[in-house]
């Protein structure tokens, strides 16, 4: 069998129902030159029998005791044999194309790590109303700059439509107690690597009940701000004593006070509301969104969380000089 091009990681734990899918999806690709490495993380319910009986050579079975996932995702780098390594979710399922369209995309722009658009639906095939969002807002970000520039908003590339070059794995997944595939994307890009999307949906994402990302409180709301805040204070945020926050709304009001919690000096509040302009919040002038300053080495937060209000603010953003994932950045 020649040498795989694409080493696809998948982690399993008690996914008997599920993990056949998952497994011929990726298998059925267009794209034939991979190994498909399954790490099953200790599994108790006849998952890695089920396995054992899908016949192909590109197939490896690795087990362990149960670990994690971040032991098994790690496990899974550190048995790959090509250059470039995929991921995969034990209970989702991957589209014929997604593989050759991502390896094509890794290969001819400067990306290190590139994912795809996504359909979230429950077990049953049907769209999950609490994901919508989240779907839209992560469909909607397929260039680099865009993604650059709203990575502490959420997570943009789901994790099991990931595909990096192997040294963008090689950071590894750290335990600890926020995501850790939100972690390493951050860190990731906080070194200054590039991420794309191919402008497709390619992956069915299943959000069962039984999810980690349901479970544990890992995942949770207040486990993501954990993650995103500590990366904006190694990141962007590193040796700067001043910045200024757009937004004094329900969003913008708790970055204010944790900003200068953190002994930052807010220069400048902007806001559109008539109201709040030509006052002070917490001894912050509010301006206008005219009387916005060049960036002239200020970094600018912007936590507005209106629907649409990111895309008119990046627009305004760009009028003025600041290019936002480098001098402004987006959060919720």
């Amino acid at each position: 069998m020649p040498a795989p091009l694409i080493s696809v990681v998948l982690p399993v734990r008690n996914a008997a129902k599920t993990i056949e899918r998952a497994a011929r999806s990726i298998l059925q690709s267009s794209f034939k030159e991979i190994e498909l490495i399954i790490i099953d993380d200790g599994s108790t319910d006849g998952s890695a029998e089920i396995i054992r009986k899908i016949i192909d050579p590109r197939v490896r079975l690795v087990q362990q005791e149960s670990e994690g996932i971040c032991a098994a995702a790690n496990r899974g780098t550190l048995e790959a044999n090509a250059p470039v390594i995929a991921r995969m979710d034990a209970d989702d399922f991957s589209y014929p194309l997604r593989l050759e369209k991502q390896f094509e995309l890794l290969h001819r722009t400067k990306a290190d790590i590139v994912g795809c658009k996504v359909k979230i639906i429950d077990t049953n095939g049907q769209a999950v109303g609490s994901m919508q969002r989240y779907e839209k807002w992560s469909n909607s970000l397929t260039k680099p700059d865009e993604i650059t520039a709203m990575r502490f908003v959420e997570l943009p590339i789901v994790n099991p439509t990931l595909m990096a070059k192997r040294e963008v794995l090689e950071l590894d997944y750290l335990k600890g107690n926020w995501p850790e595939d939100y972690d390493l994307f951050l860190r990731a890009l906080g070194q200054g690597l590039q991420a794309e999307k191919v402008e497709e949906i390619l992956l069915d994402w299943i959000d069962s009940n039984n999810r980690l990302t349901r479970k544990d409180p890992r995942y949770s709301p207040e486990a993501f701000d954990r993650c995103r805040r500590t990366h904006l204070l190694d990141g962007p945020l590193k040796n700067v004593k001043k910045v200024n926050l757009w937004g004094a709304g329900q969003t913008g009001k708790p970055w204010l006070r944790w900003l200068q919690d953190k002994d930052f000096e807010v220069s400048k509040l902007i806001e559109v509301s008539q109201k709040k302009i030509g006052s002070k919040i917490h001894g912050v002038p509010v301006i206008c969104p005219n009387d916005l300053p060049s960036p002239e080495g200020i970094p600018l937060i912007i936590a507005v969380g209106a629907s649409g209000a990111r895309e008119l603010i990046k627009s305004e953003l760009i009028k003025k000089g600041y290019i936002p994932g480098k001098d402004a950045w987006f959060v919720c």
